[in-house]
């Protein structure tokens, strides 16, 4: 059984920059075995805010169901966007609960590179996610190597992942096994 994958995009601007880091870390990170869905918010401005929306409501449970979901955003005064914060905003207490997270932002420079570990990633803790390390973090200078870039934070995380897995085969918990 492959992986599920989301990908969760808040960069007002479609098909951003954003998204490509976070799409390739997603494919760098688990290169086969699995399936990717990409959901970038800016196709879906007019629906983020409307309360109640189906379609929100679906894209919420999708992310909710994830086995990884990478959620990304430029840096915007020091932090992520109000897109993303507003996607983020729907779900319960919890709601993130089984599914491990990683926070990516890009920024002009590295002004702000602990903005993901220290805006983005208590969030997703706090809606029950497991966030596999410290934030990823992309400056603008660094996208002429962004696959050397994408690959070191990969094995970042894959090896983390890979102490979690080995950690989880010797837990107490039924469901660890």
């Amino acid at each position: 059984m492959s992986l599920k994958i989301t990908v969760v995009v808040g960069n007002p601007k479609p098909r951003s920059r954003t998204r490509r880091v976070a799409e390739l870390l997603a494919e760098q990170l688990v290169p086969s075995d699995r399936q990717i869905e990409v959901i970038d918010l800016a196709d879906h401005i007019n629906e983020v805010f409307a309360w109640p929306s189906e379609r929100m409501a679906h894209l919420n449970a999708t992310v909710a169901v994830s086995d990884l979901a990478i959620f990304a955003s430029p840096t915007y005064k020091a932090t992520y966007t109000g897109l993303l914060k507003a996607f983020l905003d729907r779900y319960p207490a919890n709601g993130l609960a089984g599914v491990t997270a990683i926070p990516v932002h890009t920024g002009a420079d590295f002004g702000h590179a602990m903005g993901p570990t220290v805006n983005l990633a208590p969030l997703l803790a706090e809606l029950g996610a497991i966030v596999p390390g410290r934030g990823f973090y992309v400056a603008l200078s660094q996208m002429d190597q962004l696959a050397e870039v994408v690959a070191d934070a990969a094995a970042t995380y894959a090896a983390n992942l890979a102490r979690l897995a080995r950690l989880a085969e010797h837990t107490s918990s039924p469901a660890a096994r």
